[in-house]
Order: C-alpha cells, then sequence, then structure tokens
C-alpha cells in the first residue's frame, strides 16, 4: 500500500503524477550524494535513508503543476533538479542542527553526529550543500541568486537562535523572524522553483513563493501548540518536550508577556528548568490552562487564511484544492 504524500491530493490524476514524481526524486536523490569515496556517501545518505516526508520536493512538483509547462522535458527536468536542491538543502540543515542541539536521534534513527562525530556531521552537511549548490549551476543564474538568498536567510535564523534576543529586543517577535528564517525561506523557494520552472507567470510565482512563507512557518508554530497541547498516545511525542529542554517555542513566550498576577506562578515556571517532573506537569498543566494556547492558535490560523488568500491568483482546479487543502490542515492540527 502506498503511503500517504506529505501534502493533502484528492484528485486522483494529479496524486498519480506526484507520486511518479516522488518516485523520480528519490532516486535522483541517491545518485546526487554518490561520492567516490564510500564513507562519505554512507554518511551523506544516513538520514536520507532514513526517511522523511519530502515535503519540499512534493510543493515544489505541486506548484509545477500551476504553470503551463507540465508536459514539456526540459521544464520537467529543471523541475526534478530544483526539488533535489530543496531537500539536499534542508537534509544538510538537518546535520548541522543536530549538532547544534547535541541530538542523540532524528527521524527514530541515530543521528550522523551520534553514530559517528561532530566533526563528520558537520563535514556531511557540508558537502550536501556543496551538491545543491552545484545542482543550482545547473538551473541558471536567477536560481544561483534565489538560492543563496535562501540559504543565507536559513544560516541567519539558526544563528538567531543560537544568540537568542537581545535585551532590547521583542523576545516573540526574535522567535518568529527564526522560525522565518529557518523553515518558512525555504519552504517559499520550493514552491517558487517549482512554479518558476513550470513556466508559471510572475504573479503566481511570487503568490506561491509567498504562500510557502506563509504556510510553512505556520506548519512550523502548530508544531510549538501541538508539543503542549496532544497527548502521547495522540501524537506519538511525549508531551512538553520543548518546555522540559527549555526551548522557547510560540505559546511560552505569548504567555511570558502577561502581566497578569494570576499568571505569576506560570512565568515563574516558564524561566525554571523543569527537568523535575513534578514541575515539569505543574507547567505544562497551567499552560494548557491558559489563554496563551487561544492565541497561539489564532495566530496560526490567521497566517493559514493568509497563505489561502494568496491563491486567488490561481484558476479554480486540483492544485488550488490541493494548496488550500494544505493550509486547512496547518490550522487544524494546531485547533
Amino acid at each position: 500500500m502506498n503511503s500517504p504524500l506529505a501534502l493533502p491530493i484528492t484528485d486522483v490524476d494529479l496524486e498519480a503524477r506526484l507520486r511518479a514524481r516522488m518516485v523520480e526524486v528519490e532516486v535522483a536523490l541517491l545518485g546526487h550524494v554518490e561520492s567516490e569515496a564510500p564513507f562519505v556517501t554512507k554518511a551523506a545518505r544516513h538520514l536520507m535513508e532514513a526517511g522523511g516526508k519530502r515535503f519540499r520536493p512534493l510543493l515544489c512538483f505541486l506548484a509545477a503543476e500551476s504553470g503551463p509547462d507540465g508536459s514539456d522535458a526540459s521544464a520537467a527536468a529543471a523541475v526534478l533538479t530544483a526539488s533535489c536542491v530543496v531537500e539536499l538543502t534542508h537534509l544538510a540543515s538537518l546535520y548541522h542542527d543536530d549538532v547544534m542541539d547535541e541530538a542523540a536521534l532524528r527521524r527514530g534513527a541515530e543521528s550522523a553526529n551520534a553514530r559517528w562525530d561532530n566533526h563528520v556531521a558537520i563535514l556531511t552537511g557540508d558537502f550536501l550543500f556543496a551538491k545543491s549548490s552545484e545542482l543550482t549551476a545547473d538551473l541558471g543564474p536567477d536560481a544561483v541568486r534565489i538560492q543563496a538568498q535562501t540559504f543565507s536567510r536559513l544560516v541567519e535564523g539558526q544563528i538567531l537562535e543560537t544568540l537568542g534576543p537581545g535585551p532590547t529586543e521583542d523576545a516573540l517577535e526574535h522567535y518568529l523572524r527564526v522560525v522565518a528564517g529557518k523553515t518558512g525561506s525555504l519552504i517559499a523557494t520550493s514552491a517558487r522553483y517549482g512554479a518558476m520552472f513550470g513556466g508559471a507567470s510572475d504573479e503566481i510565482v511570487t503568490a506561491l513563493t509567498e504562500y510557502g512563507e506563509k504556510v510553512g512557518t505556520a506548519f512550523q508554530l502548530s508544531d510549538d501548540i501541538l508539543d503542549i497541547a496532544s497527548e502521547t498516545e495522540e501524537s506519538g511525542k511525549t508531551p512538553g518536550t520543548d518546555l522540559r529542554e527549555g526551548v522557547p517555542t510560540l505559546p511560552v513566550l505569548i504567555a511570558l508577556k502577561s502581566t497578569d498576577p494570576a499568571d505569576a506562578r506560570l512565568r515563574e515556571l516558564l524561566v525554571m528548568d523543569l527537568e523535575d517532573d513534578a514541575l515539569h506537569a505543574e507547567a505544562l498543566g497551567l499552560l494548557r490552562a491558559h489563554p496563551a494556547m487561544t492565541v497561539a492558535k489564532e495566530y496560526v490560523a490567521a497566517e493559514a487564511a493568509g497563505a489561502k488568500e494568496l491563491l486567488a491568483v490561481l484558476s479554480e482546479g486540483p492544485v488550488r484544492t490541493a494548496l488550500e487543502a494544505f493550509a486547512d490542515l496547518v490550522a487544524d492540527r494546531s485547533a
């Protein structure tokens, strides 16, 4: 039985085309990370073979359907290359993120830094970034510029996350900027590349780029809400993992902005070390009941709605329906 696509697709013909393209991208990715050195190939394939939803290449293929060149062989080849570019960039960032976070697991498998060491993980990430850049050069100067700008935002987002907000900077605004850089930027580029190389109009390319930024950022923020709201048996993830690890998330940062005296205990807990099970459970319970959860959900819903509004430039049909359904999914998963 085929596994579900990372995007909700209800049109049978569109789903079949996208599934075929996803098979192509899997084969292409394995080829692109092959090195003359067997160990480099093994390390580069480590996270790729651990799985993943391949959301970014799928969005690239779907966005390409918004243009008239879907049946053109050269356009199809360019879209495939672009899809590999965004996925390799994403995979490279995961290797580096795991080093930064000292993560032991990624996608249920041992992280590269845990299996080997930080040096191998960092250099493997560098290798994948180099491969994505090499492929981008085949797409022409416009793609090179877009990739460079995207990479710049990815790195800037990681640096900002590492540094944290400055003493006079609003922590929530800082966090939203981090999420837009680390997550929204590459998803925006995925949609942009697809529309570009699918031959879509400039108006559609711009709209889908902005759509990707909004819906990608909202999807990441909805994870923040699920981390607090979901039960273990529902999500497969221990509730409050980010809270326990002291990772700032949307509901936490909203709650910390409260000046209500009744929230004093919650604010006190949110700046404490919550490794203690009793303190963690208390903070989780108070946060779940706090209006910050509603505010966070409303923010995500507004971003998803804004993403849907951008799709007005597309003709009615299965592509627009699929993109609208994804925005709805983002809003619903945090509701």
